[in-house]
């Protein structure tokens, strides 16, 4: 405990006593000081610990909590973006049936005949060579030669182009050779 210092107006003599006993409060104040600092240091070390781990358990609980909140958020985008995918898939289909509407009305406003009507024809060629075949007396051809021999018949219009330009060509080739050959015969 600090002693009180009492202020009276003593001589030089009785001086030698009031700087003691402030040496000795002095003294007694670092001394409390050192204690308190010691106290502080090792109640702090505790302290400082505690408020570690209430750190810790705060900071577990916020992340759980945004994880959650994570968790909520992308199931609702998974879910809106399957809708959105669902939505649009179904407009597609909606625009590829259209599109193909429209193609097939354009190809038979110019006459060209639609798979069924290939498929129809192929069925009945079919059916027509079986019974010439059976009014002939031959064994009926299996189904893959007739189709690939129908296939050629049913070629693309580009096809036909070039197939009727082959017998033109070799026929002015011919008529070519024949000229010079007539024109020797004569006198």
């Amino acid at each position: 405990m600090v002693t009180k210092i009492q202020k009276k107006a003593t001589p030089k003599s009785e001086a030698a006593p009031l700087s003691s006993s402030v040496k000795d409060s002095a003294q007694q104040i670092w001394q409390a000081g050192l204690g308190a600092f010691t106290r502080a240091q090792a109640e702090g070390s505790k302290a400082f610990e505690a408020l570690v781990k209430e750190g810790v358990s705060m900071q577990r609980k916020t992340q759980s909590a945004a994880e959650e909140r994570i968790a909520e958020a992308t199931s609702k985008m998974t879910s809106m973006a399957t809708d959105i995918t669902s939505k649009a898939t179904g407009q597609w289909d909606k625009l590829e049936s259209i599109f193909e509407d429209r193609v097939a009305k354009a190809l038979n406003k110019l006459g060209v005949p639609s798979a069924k009507d290939v498929s129809a024809l192929i069925e009945r060629i079919d059916e027509l060579n079986l019974a010439v075949q059976k009014l002939s007396g031959k064994a009926p051809a299996k189904k893959a030669a007739v189709k690939a021999a129908v296939k050629p018949a049913v070629a693309p219009a580009p096809a036909k182009k070039a197939a009727a330009k082959a017998p033109a060509k070799s026929a002015r080739k011919t008529a070519v050779k024949a000229k010079p050959a007539a024109a020797s015969k004569q006198p």
